[in-house]
């Protein structure tokens, strides 16, 4: 029997039942087949006769069938027949990633617990002293249950005659992985795996938040110092498995419960953009949920469950919700009294004291009074008119730069992610015309039709007449709008629609003077940005200095 002779509906070994060839790898091929003993669906790797790789492969199988992690499909047997070598390795139902992430990048949430969970199967193998050696979007599946299987330890590399590989080399490919599945672009020069290569600024691979909006900033960090050379901000690089398992299950927790169906798609703009609002979710089995349902409601001291969700409809037992506090006795924080527990009366020098309190506060509004209208009849002695109408003129601008007490960025959900790099805010009032704070880059200039605008807001401290705001801004095309609180001027808007636009400048270059058509009484005024202009292969704001003159 030659390589060429296994085809479907022979019989391997008299045992194995060659159904459908699933691909091809220089010149070995991968079967389905039935093993008509067990009655069970299997993978058997062929190799042709004298075939060069066969004691590799042999040794492959003898690493693989040692491997304790469930997570790794096993190897079952290793032969040959008639002078064709054959492996036989368990069947998982389901989708390789490399099909899902043809459709579109995954959620935040499913990135991160996917990779979590490659990296303990990593973690638990590299403990033996071995490696799988070709970690890829191929050889990762999620079982039709949502679990995570790795196919082809040790085998896939010998196939592919790679060699084995080390420990580092599955951590990086790993770090390939999520950065592929929060981008859905592969982090390489070159189209792999039916993907896009991720675009390169000065020479340096750009992070997932710049290339897709939404990615959760921890597991941007993550990716970084996983795959950046040096990590950005001088982090410290992860090189092993345990170090990734220890960095993501701090970020979605230890669970192995699947978040939610993994072929699942969920859209950017219903997602929790940041998990770095340390939102921790706990259902009844621990499963990680950077996604989280809503708050559940207390009412009269019991928690009151939110309704399912229309696009996915968890089961009971799994569904995720927020961390709450043991509930109050009465919904406070203090303790009900019983019904009939009558109410201690005050004794009676008690209330003598309260009555004295009383006449002495009389005593002090009369006098009060009595001085007043001594005032008053004083001023109309010497001709003054009290009672003529205040001047209703609006305030003179008189330029004198404002302080500004502090600032927030501002990308309101659910449209935005809620968090827009808010570590430099700070660097646009700090009087450097060289720090400076920027958006996300984003695919168009009208931040890629994800939302309508991104900036920050900022705090005066007091209600302050402010007649302009000079924004100095890098790059040409800046669309940016003056907005103010449209309720209570002394409280920032939460939602776009609480802010109302009072100057607007189009198209701005290095610099935008809004100016209001009358100066405009406010503690907070929002800086907000509406088109972007073009920076390398996107779309990226940068304001250097924001002043704000009365």
């Amino acid at each position: 029997m030659s390589n060429q002779t296994v085809s479907p509906g022979a019989l391997l070994a008299g045992r194995y039942r060659i159904a459908e060839l699933l691909a091809e790898i220089d010149g070995a091929r991968v079967w389905r087949a039935v093993d008509e003993v067990l009655n069970r669906a299997v993978i058997v790797d062929v190799l042709p006769v004298g075939d060069p790789r066969t004691n590799t492969l042999f040794e492959a199988a003898r690493r693989a069938a040692a491997a304790a992690d469930p997570r790794f499909l096993r190897v079952l047997d290793c032969d040959m027949h008639e002078g064709v070598t054959y492996c036989v390795r368990e069947w998982a139902g389901g989708r390789p990633l490399e099909r899902m992430l043809g459709a579109g990048p995954l959620t935040g949430q499913q990135a991160g617990w996917l990779a979590r969970e490659v990296s303990e199967a990593l973690e638990n193998l590299h403990r033996t002293g071995h490696s799988h050696g070709s970690i890829s979007p191929s050889t990762v599946v999620v079982t039709d249950a949502g679990a995570i299987k790795i196919v082809g330890l040790a085998t896939e590399a010998a196939l592919r005659s790679t060699g084995p590989g080390t420990p580092e080399q599955d951590v990086r490919a790993l770090g390939e992985i999520l950065y592929a599945s929060l981008t859905g672009r592969w982090p390489g020069p070159a189209p792999a795996w039916g993907l896009q290569p991720a675009p390169i600024e000065h020479g340096r691979l750009l992070s997932p938040r710049q290339v897709r909006a939404g990615v959760p900033r921890s597991l941007d960090d993550i990716a970084d110092r996983l795959l950046a050379e040096p990590p950005r901000h001088h982090a410290a690089p992860i090189t092993s498995a345990a170090g990734l398992s220890a960095a993501l299950s701090g970020v979605v927790g230890s669970s192995h419960e699947p978040p939610s169906q993994m072929d699942e798609t969920v859209a950017v703009a219903r997602q929790n953009g940041s998990v770095d609002d340390a939102t921790q979710v706990v259902p009844p089995v621990l499963a990680p949920a950077l996604d989280p349902t809503p708050a559940v409601a207390q009412q009269n001291g019991h928690s009151q469950a939110p309704p399912p969700r229309a696009a996915y409809t968890p089961s009971a037992d799994t569904r995720p919700v927020r961390r709450q506090s043991p509930p109050s006795h009465n919904g406070n924080g203090r303790r009900k009294p019983p019904v009939d527990e009558p109410r201690r009366r005050g004794s009676w020098g008690g209330r003598i004291l309260i009555l004295l309190a009383v006449l002495a506060l009389l005593s002090v509004i009369a006098m009060a009074q009595f001085l007043v209208k001594g005032a008053i009849n004083k001023d109309q002695g010497s001709g003054a008119t009290p009672d003529a109408p205040q001047s209703s003129a609006p305030s003179v601008p008189t330029n004198e730069k404002v302080t500004i007490k502090a600032a927030k960025d501002f990308d309101p959900k659910p449209d935005g992610n809620g968090s827009e790099h808010p570590d430099d805010v700070a660097k646009t009032y700090d009087g450097k015309a060289d720090t400076t704070w920027t958006t996300q880059s984003y695919s168009k200039k009208n931040l890629g039709g994800l939302k309508p605008g991104v900036g920050i807001y900022y705090d005066l401290g007091e209600l302050t007449d402010v007649s302009q705001v000079t924004v100095s801004l890098v790059g040409d095309g800046t669309s940016v709008e003056l907005m103010v609180p449209s309720a209570d001027p002394g409280t920032p808007g939460t939602t776009v629609d609480g802010w109302k636009p009072v100057a607007t400048a189009e198209g701005a270059g290095a610099s935008a003077v809004l100016k209001p058509a009358a100066p405009t009484n406010t503690r907070y005024v929002l800086v907000w940005l509406t088109e972007l202009p073009k920076e390398g292969s996107g779309y990226r704001g940068e304001i250097s200095e924001v002043t704000i003159q009365r």
